[in-house]
């Protein structure tokens, strides 16, 4: 149930390009997680951070307990094939001591870095807003693309 014109009203809420993020005490998330709110794994590119979000109570009420869920492409798939090279991107990664896997040289040029627009700006935008809180940042050691 979600407040909705001040009223309460039962919604089924879509989330196309978010994803959910319940606050503290919320009926719907686990025991677990009543004290520090719905964990929200936020994942960056093959060779940026990730982060760990939880929900708010402001983002209950303003965005149906929703937040991001990524950063999003800055680059389609086939402009990065055409503008990235293989061994440039897995350069870069081996300069940052990130370990790859991957079954197709064109699945590294379409996940490069640069194919996505900058998660941490992503993430403190929606911290800002106070639609999720910031909890844990993350550092690749490894990527798999199958």
């Amino acid at each position: 149930e979600h407040m909705v014109d001040g009223k309460l009203k039962r919604l089924l809420v879509h989330r196309k390009g978010s994803t959910r993020a319940f606050p503290p005490h919320h009926p719907l998330i686990p025991v677990d997680y009543q004290f520090t709110g719905q964990p929200v794994l936020i994942g960056g590119s093959m060779g940026t951070c990730s982060y760990v979000l939880t929900g708010t109570d402001k983002g209950m009420a303003e965005t149906f307990g929703s937040t991001c869920h990524g950063a999003g492409r800055a680059m389609s798939r086939n402009k990065s094939r055409n503008n990235i090279t293989y061994t440039d991107v897995l350069q870069r990664l081996q300069d940052q001591g990130i370990s790859i896997r991957v079954a197709s040289p064109k699945l590294v040029m379409e996940e490069a870095p640069e194919s996505y627009k900058d998660v941490t700006q992503v993430v403190d935008t929606c911290a800002a807003a106070g639609i999720s809180k910031k909890t844990m940042k993350l550092r690749p050691i490894a990527v798999i693309k199958g």
